[in-house]
């Protein structure tokens, strides 16, 4: 998005040294990466980041205001809640589309939230191995204001472990070992001790916890939560001992109940320049909307699952009323083509990283997440065969 910095950074590009960053990656751990991973870093300006703090501070104060947390509580579905919930969510992400305003400047566009673990340990090593390998300028950083790794490691470190010794809190995941994102689990062990742990493989007794550890059962006080409802709701036959909803004496970093309390569901109570509108399908008449203005969202889904982009007033009349409730129906986001490759600009989106320390009476917003596509839409589905896409990190100016 600065173009002098983007254009010495294409002219310099070889193809031979991003295989090498690549390799990096695959030798790291002695396994392959799964995702794309983009060629390219993008360049914030400060103007631009400036906008996105403040969107994410605007969506957030909106998001945990106490009328909104109260009716939250009716966004965990019949049968998923979980006991011993945390005051406030201890992750939070917030994804925002680089579109323009009418004026032809740069407007960041939210396009979801969700109180929920991210990347947090890759997209920390992701900038940093770019730095390794590309010529990147002085004057930027991937973290916000006043964070670094050392400092960004320490947080996690305290969040993920509370007063806990490593072998007492566990990553808890789905089959971890077959993850696409499972370079961020082995980057969470290397710097926290804690081990990622399937869902499958942790044994109940009465209220407590245990997991083999080297072949010693040993006690979980706290759990690291990694698992999306959606894939564990598929995935029943790992429900062994254990299931997310049982009532056991053990403390969370990251509540599973936030998963969905801050998440789409939050969308249709925002109101900001910095989002278009939105409403629970239940509450609005489709009729007098334009639908090729709006995209159609199931409110509980991960990864795009379920979006439709063309949406017809066929689409809508096939959900049954009784089911319009757990559906959005928001006003298309205008991604704007901004970050110039060698075959055509590329569409950003940039994900707003917080952690939320017991401590702090509010998230930090430490660093970010951000891909990169050419197709309809984010997801791996819309960018196969496409270079100069998928994961990647924005560097901002400082």
């Amino acid at each position: 998005m600065i173009k002098e910095i983007r254009d010495k950074y294409l002219r310099e590009f070889k193809e031979e040294t991003y295989s090498d960053f690549l390799a990096y990656y695959d030798n790291l751990y002695n396994r392959k990466v799964e995702f794309r991973i983009a060629e390219s870093p993008v360049f914030i300006p400060k103007k631009l980041k400036d906008l996105l703090v403040e969107a994410g501070n605007e969506i957030l104060s909106q998001s945990l205001t106490p009328e909104y947390l109260l009716k939250s509580e009716q966004a965990i579905p019949h049968g998923l809640k979980v006991p011993n919930e945390n005051k406030h969510p201890h992750f939070i992400a917030i994804d925002f589309a680089i579109c323009k305003d009418d004026n032809g400047n740069y407007l960041p566009q939210l396009i979801e939230l969700q109180g929920f673990a991210s990347l947090f340990f890759w997209q920390d090593l992701l900038p940093r191995t770019y730095a390794k390998y590309f010529q990147i300028p002085e004057g930027f950083s991937h973290f916000f204001d006043g964070w670094n790794t050392e400092k960004h490691r320490a947080l996690m470190r305290k969040v993920i472990l509370g007063n806990h010794k490593p072998e007492n809190v566990i990553l808890l995941e789905i089959e971890p070992e077959k993850q696409k994102t499972w370079i961020d689990f082995w980057e969470t062990k290397t710097y926290t001790g804690v081990e990622p742990v399937c869902i499958s493989k942790v044994i109940k007794e009465g209220k407590k916890l245990f997991y083999d550890l080297n072949g010693v059962k040993t006690p979980i006080y706290r759990i690291y939560n990694r698992i999306i409802f959606d894939e564990l709701l598929q995935r029943k036959d790992l429900i062994k001992d254990f299931n997310l909803t049982d009532d056991v004496d053990v403390e969370w970093a990251g509540h599973p109940n936030w998963f969905f309390r801050i998440s789409k569901y939050t969308m249709p109570f925002i109101k900001s320049r910095f989002a278009s509108e939105c409403y629970f399908l239940s509450d609005v008449d489709t009729s007098k909307l334009s639908l090729a203005d709006f995209v159609l969202k199931p409110l509980f889904s991960f990864a795009g699952s379920g979006v439709l982009i063309d949406v017809t007033s066929s689409d809508v009349e096939n959900i049954p009323k009784e089911k319009r409730n757990e559906f959005l129906i928001q006003r298309k986001v205008n991604y704007v083509p901004c970050m110039e490759t060698p075959d055509g600009a590329a569409k950003v989106e940039v994900r707003l990283l917080y952690i939320w320390d017991d401590a702090e009476t509010k998230p930090q917003l430490v660093l970010n997440l951000t891909r990169l596509s050419k197709g309809a839409m984010i997801g791996v589905s819309h960018n196969k065969n496409k270079t100069w896409v998928g994961g990647s990190s924005s560097l901002m100016e400082i």
